[in-house]
């Protein structure tokens, strides 16, 4: 999880209990799994017995960070980051320890509180000053906008963003202790921005620490699904969806993944890998990292839950497994099957299953090819084995009084949706 580190860093880690902070981007009222390498980072500061500062850049999501991106940010108003802030830290309480009374609890800062009153004439004398045009030229966040790598070039706000990052390590060193500044691998450019920041304007000691940016083994984006972020908040993922996010990670993602995102141990890891590569089909890394993160983020609860309904498709699952599900749940198991829409009257005065099946919906080509199937012992509904094609299909049959699932065969699936 080490990409790059200020010499010095461990020497400091080694020798007192540190404050160290890492900036989270509050333009949602949820962190995605791209923060939870950040996270971790946190978690595992705060196991060692050092101080957690998570702070929420308020301020600065008010502007945008011009680091690894090609456009500039919608701003946020304080109502909408306030709310987004409260949000975070309830989620964060999953993984940090906010509420004991050790010395070294977790704090949630937001750099709004200090930079809301802070004037522009205060800022370019204090701030501006200590630093040089072109020292701040010579990062790279700002030589791959100028060059013509973004469409639109760099905005002067963009232009600033470092100093203002450097200014919320400054602040947080001068009345918080904090020696030590975490995050992404592209945030070196404005963590060593503040680094010096601090030595000419204080002379306190400060340093820097990036974990490298988290990709697939193919290079693409991680985190990133076609319908777009995996959330950590079940109201935009599933606990199914985000279990079946880990579950589906490449076998080369998956060594990598279980490092950063479990606290197993390097040898329960080392003998994980060793019997993954004696059956790679059986996927033991992906199950066990899926099943370490889900229980981390959500429950084991949810966990459990989402294993069940993942049993639905691929397993023998039972006509009571699938009654139990949630319909949030349910439409994500059978998200992407063949799905037919009725008349809620249609059930309500009873249809046989081979007019609902072949004439009211298309599961069927015809009526005489359902017949052949039901009679084979190939057709069930609801998980349970249709005995007789021309069986009465009431709306008592419905789970969650809208949804039967039709199966034909061992693989074809089809949703029949009343309304």
């Amino acid at each position: 999880m080490l990409h790059d580190m200020m010499p010095g860093t461990e020497e400091l880690l080694a020798k007192e209990q540190v404050t160290a902070y890492l900036g989270i981007d509050p333009t949602a009222d949820s962190l995605h799994i791209g923060h939870l390498c950040g996270v971790m980072m946190l978690r595992h500061l705060q196991r060692c017995g050092h101080k957690p500062l998570a702070l929420v850049g308020g301020a600065t999501g008010m502007i945008g960070d011009p680091s690894g991106k090609s456009a500039e940010r919608n701003l946020l108003d304080e109502a909408t980051l306030r709310h987004n802030q409260e949000c975070i830290k309830k989620q964060l309480g999953k993984f940090l320890d906010f509420e004991s009374d050790e010395p070294n609890r977790a704090e949630l800062v937001n750099n709004y509180d200090w930079m809301k009153d802070f004037t522009f004439l205060d800022f370019a004398r204090e701030v501006g000053k200590r630093i040089t045009v072109n020292y701040m030229m010579a990062k790279d966040s700002v030589q791959k906008r100028l060059n013509g790598e973004a469409r639109d070039g760099l905005s002067f706000t963009e232009f600033t963003y470092q100093l203002i990052q450097g200014y919320d390590f400054l602040y947080l060193n001068t009345h918080k202790n904090c020696k030590l500044q975490m995050g992404g691998s592209d945030q070196w450019g404005n963590m060593t921005t503040g680094t010096e920041l601090i030595r000419r304007t204080t002379g306190a000691e400060a340093y820097a620490l990036t974990c490298p940016l988290i990709t697939k083994a193919d290079g693409g984006k991680f985190g990133k699904t076609e319908s777009g972020n995996v959330w950590l908040d079940p109201r935009y993922t599933s606990p199914y969806k985000f279990y079946q996010f880990w579950l589906n990670v490449s076998d080369d993602d998956a060594a990598r993944y279980i490092k950063i995102f479990t606290s197993l141990s390097r040898e329960e890891i080392e003998a994980l890998t060793a019997e993954h590569a004696q059956a790679p089909h059986l996927r033991v890394l992906q199950k066990r990292l899926a099943k370490e993160v889900t229980v981390m983020v959500h429950s084991e609860d949810d966990y459990n839950a989402a294993v069940e309904a993942s049993g639905i498709l691929f397993g023998g699952a039972t006509s009571e497994a699938l009654h139990r599900l949630d319909e949030a749940t349910l439409l994500a198991v059978f998200e992407g099957v063949p799905q037919y829409e009725v008349s809620r009257d249609l059930l309500a005065a009873g249809v046989k299953a081979v007019d609902l099946m072949a004439e009211h919906t298309a599961v069927f080509a015809s009526k005489g090819e359902m017949r052949k199937l039901v009679q084979g012992g190939g057709v069930s509904l609801n998980k349970e084995k249709l005995t007789a094609f021309d069986r009465t299909i009431t709306a008592d049959d419905l789970i969650a009084g809208r949804y039967l699932v039709v199966q034909r065969g061992k693989k074809n699936y089809y949703l029949i949706i009343a309304r």
